[in-house]
């Protein structure tokens, strides 16, 4: 794999002379070469700033407020500054060693699984766990040392790859969707089977709601009319809206109300400026959790956390760059070590951090759909998070319901990708659909990419075409199917 970062994005002209650089910072980033400008790459960064904000706010939500064996919390304060901290590093780190409009920040399925881990594991300390999230990043950065990590994705069947850009496509287009409550969780105490409905109990009503729907018409309507600018537009004519609407006439947040605001209430601060409390920054015990918990089941968690990085790093980049095209002919991402190598380190700065795994965000997409092509846009994304550190009320002032209509549009440009797969070959279109279909429908890339690698092995295999299949292919098949089977081996353990 190259990793020459300076080749311009695929087109159909890509041929043709290179353009001349205009300057140092554009001959550092290569934005002429790569189709762009430092007007469009300042728009993409704040697109994605405003997609992802709402990880400040959530990230201590979820990790922030559980406490530990020893009865301590994270707290959500300290969260918050540590998430914003790490994520501004990481994604300028991504900026300038790997150049790829990649922002970064702490995932949320990897935070999810250390919430429910800290909750059903005894004797479990969040410092223990946190070094345990450090480990997982020490061993995928020894990995993308030796070139493995490389390896495995160039054994990956181009359908398969294709049938990731969608599959992430679905999924943030979902994300979007359940984050403005245009599809929302049907409660379990209904006693139905079907696990979504649509608004609220079928029909669209509040506020929220009418932002998302004026914020999609709107990023649509200025994109069939090629208006630049088209999806950060958008976003902030809906929070304006949105900011309006709720002084007018309060929702208050679906805590409250059916009809309130998913996560925050829109409104301007009352105080504007707050010192960051960094106190977790170092508040790590890389050791702690193999006496605790034994050092199997403590291997085992790793690995959990290893697995799930792993694969969630490398499908989101397939996605990002296919759709930002800083890949070659070969479909071949740019500078992939680079990239893979600082999405490794972003698990030992989360980790170490105690703000999660810092990994490649999906909502970069964003970015990359106003028309980011290069680091520099990235390099914006991750000024404005460490800014967010001292001026986080600003982040409450964006809701979901404003950003929701970015991943909805996006999501649409990444599905035109399908057209692509081999459906033909039931080896590469069953396992395709599964990938595509399991990412939004587990709420994971990894679990969709998983789907997708064990399917193509079994059924190459039962078409007596296992010679096609690539070795690696079946180390990480057998890998994800003890992924899969986590419950039971620990089960076993114990």
């Amino acid at each position: 794999m190259t990793e020459d970062t300076a080749a311009p994005r695929r087109t159909p002209a890509a041929d043709t002379p290179t353009p001349q650089p205009r300057g140092g910072l554009d001959r550092f980033f290569h934005i002429t070469a790569r189709g762009s400008t430092v007007g469009t790459e300042i728009r993409g960064g704040l697109a994605t700033f405003f997609a992802m904000s709402y990880i400040v706010v959530l990230n201590p939500l979820v990790i922030g407020l559980i406490a530990d064996a020893n009865g301590s919390q994270l707290g959500l304060a300290r969260v918050a500054a540590a998430t914003s901290l790490v994520s501004g590093i990481m994604t300028i780190l991504m900026a300038v060693i790997a150049k790829q409009p990649f922002a970064m920040s702490a995932g949320l399925g990897i935070n999810a699984f250390l919430a429910a881990t800290m909750t059903t594991t005894p004797n479990l300390t969040w410092p223990e766990l946190m070094g345990m999230v450090v480990w997982a990043g020490v061993i995928m950065f020894v990995l993308v040392l030796t070139g493995f990590r490389t390896a495995v994705f160039n054994a990956v069947p181009e359908s398969l790859k294709v049938a990731i850009v969608v599959g992430i496509g679905l999924f943030i287009s979902f994300i979007g969707f359940v984050n403005a409550g245009f599809i929302r969780r049907t409660p379990d105490a209904a006693g139905t089977t079907v696990p979504v409905t649509f608004g609220v109990d079928g029909q669209l009503i509040g506020w929220p709601i009418l932002v998302f729907l004026v914020g999609l018409f709107l990023t649509i309507a200025l994109m069939i009319r090629k208006v630049r600018g088209a999806i950060l537009i958008g976003v902030i004519a809906s929070t304006i809206l949105a900011v309006v609407l709720e002084a007018a006439a309060p929702s208050g947040t679906s805590a409250d109300s059916a009809t309130g605001w998913s996560l925050v209430a829109p409104a301007l601060p009352s105080q504007w400026l707050s010192l960051p409390d960094l106190s977790l920054v170092g508040a790590v015990d890389l050791f702690g959790g193999f006496t605790s918990l034994g050092a199997m089941a403590a291997s085992l968690l790793v690995f959990a956390i290893l697995l799930s990085v792993f694969f969630d790093a490398m499908g989101t980049s397939v996605g990002l760059a296919t759709e930002a095209g800083t890949v070659d002919r070969q479909g071949n991402i740019y500078g992939m070590n680079r990239v893979l190598a600082v999405d490794a380190l972003g698990s030992v700065a989360g980790g170490g951090a105690s703000a999660s795994s810092s990994q490649i965000f999906v909502e970069s997409a964003t970015g990359i759909g106003e028309g980011a092509r290069t680091g520099l846009a990235t390099v914006v994304t991750g000024l404005l998070f460490l800014a967010a550190m001292f001026f986080s009320p600003l982040v409450n002032i964006v809701p979901f319901e404003a950003v929701a209509p970015a991943l909805v549009v996006v999501g649409f440009l990444m599905v035109r990708q399908a057209v692509h797969v081999q459906w033909d070959d039931w080896g590469l279109g069953i396992p395709a659909f599964l990938t595509i279909a399991m990412m939004p429908f587990t709420y994971s890339i990894a679990d969709g990419i998983g789907a997708g690698f064990v399917s193509f092995t079994f059924i190459r295999l039962v078409q007596g075409r296992g010679r096609e299949v690539h070795p690696l292919m079946y180390l990480v098949s057998l890998a994800f199917l003890a992924y899969f089977g986590m419950g039971l081996i620990q089960g076993w353990t114990h």
